[in-house]
């Protein structure tokens, strides 16, 4: 069984929480609570990953992650 190591980006809204995995276009969820939400991501990417295998598509990974914020003044 091969491991594959994705960044999630979680961000806490109004209704609860969204999560997405930027290597993975189009993979992201959402959940009422951090913890179903990160379980729900899980299981996003492994079907997106499984779907990718079984078409024999390349995964992609991330070389490296940086998550910062800025502030811009309007």
């Amino acid at each position: 069984m091969k491991r594959f190591r994705f960044s999630v980006v979680v961000e806490h809204d109004a209704d609860g929480y969204v999560a997405m995995c930027p290597e993975l276009q189009g993979c992201y969820t959402q959940g009422e609570t951090y913890e179903e939400t990160l379980a729900n991501i899980r299981e996003a990417i492994l079907l997106h990953v499984e779907d990718r295998l079984a078409c024999g598509e390349e995964i992609p990974t991330a070389e490296s992650v940086s998550l910062t914020s800025v502030e811009v003044a309007v």
